[in-house]
């Protein structure tokens, strides 16, 4: 399943909380068959069929199959100068 690095979910959260995002919002993933690629889109609730990813109160919602690409991935984010969001995926460490 999917993960969070915690600059993700600081990420999301602060995206989710802004006073114009919709109660409950979250970054939907989906993939674009067409395009081989995946779009990110701030939404008001999962579409039906997503999986939900919720790590301490940043949902990521994944279709499925970004859920299943995303499967071993983790989900990192970072805020530029200009305050631009960039989200990115890396491998998961193993724990331990």
């Amino acid at each position: 399943m999917l993960t969070m690095t915690q600059n993700a979910v600081l990420v999301i959260r602060d995206l989710t909380s802004r006073p114009d995002a919709p109660a409950g919002a979250g970054i939907r993933i989906a993939s674009d068959l067409a395009a081989g690629s995946l779009t990110l889109e701030l939404v008001a609730h999962p579409a039906q069929g997503d999986q939900v990813v919720d790590s301490d109160g940043a949902r990521v919602f994944l279709d499925p199959h970004a859920a299943q690409i995303l499967d071993d991935k983790s989900l990192d984010a970072a805020v530029d100068a200009e305050g631009t969001v960039q989200f990115g995926f890396s491998e998961q460490r193993p724990l331990g």
